[in-house]
């Protein structure tokens, strides 16, 4: 049979030939177009920014103007020279940079939020790497100039709590503009940035240093949240903010037992939900989480690290989102939060990025119609009756 496959080759017009391959070549671009480019646009089209009341008992929605568009991710965790194998880092940077633009270009966010771990090997690269990842990272992640980018500590940028140094603090620092303990405060909305990596309690002068910031942070929200005929000689020379409470910003998430109540499609595997956690490693510390929820008594917590989705509520009232890893070499389903925040509310919309697994049946599912549009057309594919046929008149010789 491959023999005479052979034969009608040869027999067949160069043109032919061309036209066929032509039409192969089509074939393969489109798949690669489809899979690369445009599935993005498809899936983050679908996702929607939530409406938010502008308060309680208004019942009135805010105009656009007043609402904050936050696009919230964690866990980018780029790869870098020590584990990345080139193959590997190419394919999930390609991901995450098709992601990110495609959400940038279509949903069009005010602002921007990564919760940590942006690289995998900042606790330990040096200084050629770490400026390696960095370009590539802005790379990726470029915005336009209507949106801001604020890039909050992880574990893996810094190092646990025995591997963080001053050095390794000030780089990341110096490229993200971030401080152990910061404030930033857009339409009226505060945002407290947190270092969790530095809230092990143990007196070590980086972890001081970014209570001290803390601190003070939350006495001038809290003299901000008073009444004007409030009389406080503490609050008299304070700087006032906007009288919203505050969303607190982090990589840990603060102290929960384990995954055990978290629900949905992108939590943690069943056998993973009931292992213990590990305080000062995969959350805070009950200690660090209590001194956070006394400073600010936040409306809001939102965090990473541990890669999977959670919402669990803080002293019955205090909602915490576990936002789950933009990567898919963490994940099969990587997704980013839209938030839509006013200065009194917030209303919180998940949107799920395409699933590696379809993506990888398309390419599986595009090659198996490849090699059989090329058997067929060399006449190598025999129809399944004629297969059928010779094989019940070979058995009737026997």
């Amino acid at each position: 049979m491959w023999s005479s496959g052979l034969a009608t080759v040869k027999r067949l017009p160069l043109k032919k030939r061309l036209c066929f391959l032509l039409k192969l070549a089509c074939l393969v671009i489109s798949v690669l177009i489809f899979c690369e480019f445009l599935i993005y646009f498809m899936v983050v089209f679908q996702c929607q920014w939530p409406e938010v009341k502008g308060g309680t008992h208004t019942g009135k929605k805010e105009t656009s103007s007043s609402v904050l568009k936050a696009m919230i991710l964690a866990d980018t965790h780029l790869l870098g020279e020590i584990r990345g194998h080139w193959l590997d880092k190419l394919r999930r940077e390609w991901q995450m940079e098709r992601s990110f633009q495609t959400a940038l270009w279509l949903l069009q966010p005010d602002i921007v939020f990564i919760l940590g771990d942006v690289f995998d090997e900042g606790k330990w690269s040096f200084p050629k790497a770490w400026e390696d990842d960095v370009r590539r990272f802005w790379k990726m992640f470029k915005c336009p100039v209507s949106t801001e980018l604020v890039v909050v500590v992880g574990n893996h940028d810094i190092g646990f709590h025995y591997e963080m140094t001053t050095y390794k603090v000030n780089r990341f620092e110096k490229v993200f503009n971030f401080t152990s303990g910061k404030l930033i405060t857009r339409k009226g909305i505060n945002f407290v940035l947190v270092n969790s990596v530095a809230m092990e309690g143990d007196g070590c002068a980086l972890c001081r240093a970014a209570e001290a910031k803390l601190v003070a942070l939350s006495h001038k929200l809290n003299c901000s949240q008073q009444k004007p005929n409030h009389s406080n000689k503490r609050c008299s020379d304070v700087e006032k903010l906007p009288a919203s409470e505050p969303i607190l910003l982090q990589h840990y998430p603060l102290y929960r037992e384990s995954d055990a109540e978290c629900t949905g499609e992108d939590s943690a595997p069943p056998e993973e939900k009931t292992i213990p956690f590990k305080e000062k490693y995969d959350v805070l510390s009950q200690e660090a989480s209590q001194k956070l929820l006394w400073w600010f008594h936040p409306r809001l917590i939102l965090s990473g690290h541990t890669h999977s989705a959670c919402e669990v509520l803080h002293a019955g009232k205090i909602p915490e989102i576990s936002v789950p890893s933009f990567s898919w070499r963490n994940r099969n389903n990587p997704s980013f939060i839209m938030g839509s925040i006013t200065p009194t509310d917030f209303s919180l919309q998940k949107c799920f990025l395409p699933y590696e697994s379809r993506v990888f049946a398309i390419y599986c599912a595009a090659g198996a119609l490849l090699v059989i549009l090329i058997l067929a057309h060399f006449q190598l594919l025999t129809p399944p009756f004629y297969f059928a046929q010779r094989l019940i008149s070979k058995h009737k010789a026997v």
